[in-house]
């Protein structure tokens, strides 16, 4: 488990202190509002991309990149939920995988987890308070899933991996408290493309098929196409600059990205698949390509609930600081799915809400 380094603990009471200040000091902090797309940007979200656009900046380089993520999921981590964690291990597509088991008490579910990173960065320690606090909120048990990362391991390791792994969590279901029915999926950005994929693979395959995805600002169209991808590609936290390193250290340069096992998008169909969570970011670039990959799941009758956060950006949910709220909103949403999981596709299931409902995804 994470301990919090002092410096670490130093600098999330100084971003606490910031949050707690009248929202007159920090727009002139902040700056003028910023506006896109129709959205304005959230204060919050505005004054700490101000504070992280001043730190000191350098070539990206995968091992830099994750010693950062730690650190800054070590200042956004928050209060740490009341969950009994265990550190475990699963099966991998090349070996045991490391793993961690939150558990909140008596549940009924397992959600297998899968941390966000662009497939090169983020580890069970990034993702530590994020997977206590849903699991605590959403009354489930969660299987936190450490797959290997590129460059060191490029595609198709990590998908090979999150299969192998939900095939055994599945497996195993009994020594977790759930049966094997009440096994789901999610994930965050890069976890998020995989859940997806792993939804998929699964039907074709014969697998185990689980009980509801999770999709948070999942990436599901990895040609680049979508439009939230030019109109934030620079100052919102993920940029084209961040997406194209990733890919570079992901994707094999002679890759087909429109095959639905890379980009999920491209299925022939996605009917049969589990129920969905889909959430998005409304300054996020990739935006577009989850809200698409929500209307193709309810075109082709999957049951979905989706929710947009208009004004935020890519990787809210790793900082509870800031954004605690919305991560509960999720874990609040994610127990509402389970709880039906059989019930029939709702076209407006947040009750006039619902941001795929009301707007176009651009697709």
């Amino acid at each position: 488990m994470p301990s919090v380094p002092a410096t670490a603990r130093t600098a999330a009471a100084a971003v606490r202190g910031l949050l707690r200040l009248p929202p007159r000091v920090k727009r002139a902090l902040a700056g003028p509002a910023v506006y896109r797309d129709g959205n304005e940007l959230d204060l919050d979200a505005q004054l700490l991309l101000r504070i992280t656009r001043a730190l000191p900046k350098s070539a990206p380089d995968p091992v830099r990149l994750r010693r950062q993520a730690r650190r800054m999921a070590a200042i956004g981590a928050g209060r740490r939920a009341p969950v009994r964690v265990e550190d475990i291990t699963v099966a991998g597509a090349a070996g045991p995988l490391r793993a961690r088991l939150y558990d909140p008490g008596a549940a009924d579910t397992l959600l297998v987890y899968f941390h966000g990173g662009g497939w090169v960065i983020g580890d069970l320690d990034t993702h530590d308070a994020f997977c206590r606090t849903v699991a605590h909120t959403a009354r489930i048990r969660m299987v936190a899933v450490d797959y290997r990362l590129a460059p060191e391991h490029p595609y198709p390791a990590a998908v090979d991996d999150a299969v192998a792994a939900f095939c055994d969590i599945a497996a195993r279901a009994g020594e977790f408290g759930v049966t094997a029915e009440r096994v789901a999926v999610g994930g965050d950005s890069a976890g998020g493309h995989l859940a997806a994929v792993l939804c998929q693979r699964t039907r074709h395959q014969g697998g185990p098929a689980p009980l509801l995805q999770l999709l948070i600002y999942p990436p599901t169209d990895l040609t680049g196409k979508a439009q939230s991808r030019t109109t934030f590609a620079e100052g919102f936290a993920l940029t084209r600059t961040d997406i194209d390193f990733f890919d570079r250290c992901f994707l094999p340069p002679d890759l087909d990205r429109t095959r639905p096992d890379v980009s999920p998008l491209y299925a022939e169909t996605t009917a049969g698949l589990p129920r969905a969570v889909v959430i998005t970011a409304g300054f996020d670039p990739l935006r577009d390509e989850g809200e698409a990959y929500a209307t193709r799941l309810r075109a082709d009758g999957v049951p979905v609930t989706a929710r947009r956060f208009d004004g935020y950006m890519h990787g809210f949910v790793n900082n509870a600081l800031a954004f605690g709220p919305a991560v509960g909103e999720i874990a609040a949403m994610l127990a509402d799915a389970l709880a039906a999981p059989g019930s029939s596709a709702d076209p407006d299931p947040d009750g006039g809400r619902n941001p795929i409902a009301t707007r176009p995804s651009g697709f």
